[in-house]
């Protein structure tokens, strides 16, 4: 039995027998764009030879000379779901709508998306809007990294014109509804067939933006090629948004899907979660009536915003105590990843300025604030992303699209309650640092029935969500908008008390005080690292049957069947296997080919539980050989 991946052969180009199975696997049509493939066409290598690339039909792709030669060097490993999105996208011709969990890659996969156009020679401009001006150089330096795409990320309309040495333009859609047709003439024009990126398109429902949708349908409706992008499942009962497919009821029908459920059990792209939820009294009163006292937990429609608001006040015992709970949860998680950061999100600048000043009394640290109204705040982003400085207090300008992968806990201090906000801002702790990040980010939120709800959905799949929420009758006004510009007065705040922790939402299951305490003693009896999330071992103890509580009889134990057994060894030969190919380059079906013929088995699907721990034993030794 092979002990060790056998050398690669540096035989640079493909056999005979090679080449016709790359012909027939092809259909004998170019792989990239589509045209028929004629005497002399390409055998090419899918990973670059100059980049450890085997030569072998399992890395080799048929191509016309043409596409080869413009391919280049350029190459990059996309995962499952951009592979696919990007084949259904190319044969294609309409609107299409990716959407996928923070983290998941979606301007990797437009990037490449927009690249294929351009090599098949289908495109020659490209347009990208989005939501916020940090994200335009963002966008940029990833358009030029991954595929040498160069987009104007400083463009404004006063410019008129886009510089000829640029491959296209990235703006926000306030430019757009500032000016459609001006951004009609930069992207309908015939003599330059142009693809549209608009990214985080649900901005274009949002209610307060609902003529964002109208300029997008006035600039870019003649456009060659249009490519929609979001991370968010969002709702399809207000104005419907420009070039999306809906179905009968009304839902938003994406092209490609991949969410954060998916994601997580695909155990590659996104850590879980765990929300402490955070009880209190709220003390208000309103105008000519008596003050009023209620637990968060027992809120109802009438009191939650009140109350909501008041346990959010600076000058109340309750975020003071939030803040120095999450700080001493970050230090711990700290001690295992040292540049492991922390955001607050504030609903408001006043707010924001008010709970940085407080983390610094408690803390005796600088802490970074990021608000819209500064100039620099991209700057500020930019800056704590690099760093290794512990928190950053924002309004809204990182619900979404901004990457800082080191955040590892968020303090939901915001007054908005609509799932889709919350879904965006826990979207900024969930994308794992490589392979080896195995940290369970912590989201503290106020323990109010609305934010426990989207927390024990948060692993749901958006279809799931959508067809949970259309399902519901549009709620009052007063209740259904998830903020408080409904109230018909305006509290008074008079105070809150210090937070207590209800419990932790971790996978759907609630865990108290009591069982986190045991559970996070057993894990420093057993030697685990200080900031592992004390929800996830009071979970595996619930899962093996052994009592997360002292004194607490065992519940039995779930035999487990033989599927879920082999499942669950399935998932870490996955990862080993993705382990060894980062450490090799060498690709993940090469690997996987290898352990199958190793045991004599076609796909992995055909492996025993005896063949799969054998496949364990020889990935650790590759590893370690490496």
């Amino acid at each position: 039995m092979t002990e060790t991946p056998p050398q690669q052969s540096r035989r640079r180009r493909f056999n005979g027998a090679e080449r016709t199975a790359l012909y027939l696997a092809a259909d004998g049509l170019c792989q990239r764009c589509g045209a028929p493939l004629e005497p002399g066409w390409h055998g090419d290598h899918i990973e670059p030879y100059s980049a450890g690339g085997s030569t072998e039909i399992l890395n080799g792709q048929a191509l016309c000379p043409q596409c080869n030669l413009q391919k280049g060097d350029t190459y990059m490993r996309l995962r499952k779901w951009q592979e696919d999105g990007l084949r259904k996208f190319l044969g294609t011709t309409g609107d299409f709508l990716a959407v996928a969990t923070p983290g998941a890659g979606k301007t990797t996969f437009a990037v490449q998306a927009a690249k294929a156009m351009i090599d098949r020679g289908e495109i020659s401009n490209i347009v990208v809007i989005v939501p916020t001006a940090h994200l335009r150089g963002q966008w940029a330096k990833s358009a030029q990294r991954g595929a040498g795409i160069k987009l104007d990320s400083n463009f404004v309309n006063r410019n008129q014109q886009v510089a000829r040495d640029y491959d296209g333009v990235v703006a926000t859609y306030q430019s757009v509804a500032a000016s459609p047709l001006l951004w009609k003439k930069l992207a309908c024009d015939p003599r330059k067939p142009t693809l549209v990126i608009l990214d985080e398109v649900h901005h274009a429902g949002d209610a307060e933006h609902l003529a964002w949708g109208t300029a997008l349908a006035e600039a870019f409706g003649d456009a060659y090629r249009r490519l929609s992008l979001s991370g968010t499942p969002f709702r399809s009962d207000g104005k419907a948004i420009p070039f999306l497919n809906y179905d009968a009821a009304r839902r938003v029908v994406p092209d490609v899907n991949y969410d954060y459920g998916m994601a997580l059990q695909d155990q590659e792209v996104v850590r879980p979660v765990a929300f402490p939820a955070m009880d209190g009294e709220a003390r208000w009163r309103f105008a000519s009536e008596h003050p009023m006292a209620q637990k968060l937990s027992e809120t109802d429609p009438s009191t939650i915003a009140a109350a909501l608001k008041a346990a959010l006040a600076p000058t109340g015992d309750w975020i003071p105590s939030v803040l120095l709970r999450a700080h001493d949860e970050l230090e711990l998680m700290r001690m295992d990843k040292p540049d492991c950061g922390g955001l607050v999100v504030a609903t408001d600048q006043a707010a924001a300025h008010a709970y940085a000043e407080i983390l610094r009394r408690q803390t005796g640290d600088h802490v970074d604030i990021a608000v819209s109204d500064d100039p620099a705040a991209s700057k500020v982003i930019e800056n704590y992303s690099k760093s290794e400085s512990r928190w950053l207090v924002a309004v809204q300008m990182v619900s979404e699209g901004v990457d800082i992968p080191r955040i590892g806990v968020i303090v939901y201090a915001t007054r908005v309650r609509t799932e889709m906000f919350f879904r965006q801002v826990v979207g900024r702790c969930v994308r794992k640092q490589g392979d080896e990040d195995d940290m369970c980010a912590r989201v503290f939120i106020p323990s109010i029935s609305q934010l426990l709800g989207y927390a024990a959905a948060i692993e749901r799949t958006v279809d799931a969500v959508l067809a949970d929420e259309e399902s519901k009758v549009r709620r009052a006004t007063a209740d259904g908008d998830g903020t408080d510009r409904a109230l018909p007065r305006t509290p008074e705040v008079i105070g809150s008390s210090t937070a207590a922790h209800a419990f932790t939402i971790n996978s759907g299951d609630a865990f108290d005080e009591e069982e986190l305490l045991h559970a996070r003693r057993l894990g420093q009896q057993a030697g685990l690292p200080p900031g592992t999330e004390p929800s996830a071992i009071a979970r595996l103890l619930r899962l093996t049957g052994t009592s997360a509580k002292p004194g607490a009889a065992p519940e039995p134990r779930v035999e487990q069947t033989l599927s879920e057994r082999k499942k669950e060894i399935r998932n870490l030969i996955k990862r080993k296997v993705g382990q060894l190919s980062a450490m090799t380059r060498k690709p993940y079906s090469h690997i996987h080919s290898e352990l199958n013929k190793a045991f004599g088995e076609r796909t992995i699907d055909q492996a025993t539980v005896d063949t799969l721990s054998e496949r364990l034993v020889i990935l650790d030794r590759w590893i370690e050989n490496v």
